[in-house]
């Protein structure tokens, strides 16, 4: 066992005299001692549900003949620092929630690990932690938060940010505005529709490394404490026959996780989570294997943003074993093995089809007839960027740029209405150095939504966006304005055209005059863990990195 490097007697005394005083004994210390590593926090019912579960675990591995030690580590709540520079923390968050689980296992030579997620940034913290130790253990995620109820309609935290344009065009009071506010959110659990958390935790299932039914349990349904109990279990067996994580996260796993998001219209921010994840894991993955997966595989997932229904829709219509058969049906499914026990393929042979559902269709009916993410490259993106095609049939736009060096400077222009149809709305300087932070636009493409101009205006940034955001929109541009990409050198008038047939990002300007008179702004940060981030920051095109990872 790693842990006997803290445990074994008599040199190791000291270390088991504090062990004891936790209230371990020795027949506790004779066992393997796996770390369960919550991201409890109460400022946001994505997480707010965690310690709860934690405990169940705890006990699950208690069950199985190990010894539970836990810890806690931060959250950063994406939906409650949006539109502010709280925001420019979100990002940052993940890497520092991989370091800091990865401190505390090898600090403590620790047997295994089960990491308890809710909040976006926290589940591929998670993956990549697990990937990075490469000591045996799972991710257990929160699950999802049930749909409010306002006018006698579902409503999530989308329908919240869009209410705030809605409410500046005149077309929403502020008195229903604070309703909604007080019913959208009505309890524990994730953002509730296909948003970023609950892609990562698609991702997560399809990568094998987090259990697929447990995972798509709503975060207060009745089974969702058995579920945490059993990754406690599972945790042990995963011990006992040294099953490590990166013999699961395969090359083939990532496959079936970037097939997954295409399939249910996921977020963009699975581009740049699973890009970090796999860096850790040592797979070789790039933008254009995103962009070949989603050119094969439809949208038959009717889920918000972009559709109808929540995600606890999904749960209830067959779930994410439901989606694994989807994908096997065609042959698109690899398979390996997961950290339930069962191979990839035994979990979709397990799939239970809720008569009449409408949440997924069929390969013959769908939504779209490709994923939800189209990767372009151009004379304004030429390391690549990610277009969001969910919610909308756009493929193609033209129109002039109206620049802005900041989310704020944006925001006020769309609810001052001073932005026109047909314009391509740029926001740069946010990018992972430039923010620093990468912060998400969900504050002004929501308001562009809530004032009616989604359908008729582009925005292209070098930041990211909410999983809750729809309409024509481009992000990830790299190489980010800090670092000279040419979005560093577009004016206000400039022609800019998206297509996304022809998968191409392209100005109308004399880029390369403008080059030669450039100069890059100095850091916005010079202390503290902003300045840090900003230092060791690779690109978007890259996931983001903070290191080089495991690749060979």
């Amino acid at each position: 066992m790693r842990s006997n490097e803290i445990k074994r007697f008599p040199e190791r005394a000291p270390a088991r005299a504090m062990l004891r005083a936790t209230g371990l004994t020795p027949a506790d210390l004779e066992k393997p001692i796996v770390a369960v590593v919550s991201t409890y926090s109460d400022v946001t019912p994505c997480n707010m549900h965690l310690r709860d579960l934690a405990a169940e675990v705890k006990a699950g591995i208690r069950a199985a003949g190990g010894t539970p030690v836990e810890a806690n580590t931060i959250v950063v709540s994406d939906g409650i620092s949006m539109g502010t520079a709280g925001m420019r923390a979100s990002l940052i968050s993940r890497d520092w929630i991989a370091d800091s689980i990865e401190l505390f296992v090898r600090g403590h030579s620790l047997d295994g690990l089960v990491v308890l997620t809710g909040c976006d940034k926290t589940i591929p913290a998670a993956a990549m932690a697990l990937a990075r130790l490469d000591v045996p253990g799972l991710a257990v995620y929160g699950g999802s938060i049930l749909p409010g109820q306002f006018h006698g309609r579902d409503v999530t935290i989308q329908d919240v940010f869009e209410a705030v344009g809605a409410c500046a065009a005149g077309k929403m009071s502020h008195a229903d505005l604070a309703e909604l506010e007080a019913k959208a959110c009505p309890g524990a659990g994730a953002c509730g529709g296909q948003f970023t958390a609950n892609t990562l935790a698609t991702a997560l299932a399809f990568l094998g490394i987090a259990g697929m039914p447990g995972t798509d349990l709503p975060a207060l349904h009745p089974d969702k404490p058995a579920a945490a109990r059993q990754a406690g279990e599972w945790v042990m067996r995963l011990i006992g026959e040294d099953r490590r994580p990166r013999q699961i996260m395969t090359r083939g796993a990532f496959e079936n996780a970037i097939a997954a998001v295409m399939l249910t219209g996921g977020s963009t921010n699975a581009v740049l989570h699973l890009l970090a994840i796999a860096r850790e894991a040592g797979v070789a993955l790039d933008l254009a294997d995103f962009d070949a997966i989603s050119r094969t595989t439809p949208v038959l997932a009717d889920l918000k943003p972009g559709g109808r229904y929540a995600a606890p829709d999904m749960t209830l219509a067959g779930g994410l074993r439901l989606v694994a058969q989807r994908l096997l049906e065609q042959g698109r499914l690899h398979d390996g093995i997961t950290v339930s026990g069962l191979s990839m393929h035994a979990e979709a042979a397990q799939a239970q089809e809720r008569p009449g559902q409408q949440v997924l269709r069929t390969w013959s009916q769908p939504l779209k007839s490709e994923g939800g993410i189209a990767i372009l490259r151009g004379t304004l993106a030429p390391d690549g960027c990610v277009a969001k095609l969910v919610g909308h049939d756009r493929r193609r736009h033209e129109g002039p740029a109206r620049v802005f060096d900041s989310e704020d400077a944006a925001f006020a222009a769309v609810q001052a209405g001073s932005i026109q149809p047909g314009d391509v709305i740029v926001i740069r300087h946010v990018g992972p150095a430039g923010a620093p932070g990468m912060p998400e636009m969900l504050a002004v493409t929501a308001a562009l939504m809530g004032r009616g101009l989604g359908d008729a205006v582009a925005l292209i940034t070098d930041g990211r966006f909410s999983g809750a955001t729809h309409g024509f929109m481009v992000g990830h541009v790299a190489p980010e304005a800090a670092r000279g990409g040419p979005i560093a050198l577009i004016r206000d008038g400039d022609r800019i055209t998206l297509d996304v047939d022809q998968r191409r990002l392209d100005v109308d300007a004399p880029l390369t005059e403008r080059a030669q008179g450039w100069q890059a702004p100095p850091p916005r940060e010079r202390s503290g863990v902003l300045a840090k981030y900003a230092q060791l920051v690779g690109s978007a095109s890259e996931g983001a990195p903070t290191h080089p990872g495991a690749l060979p």
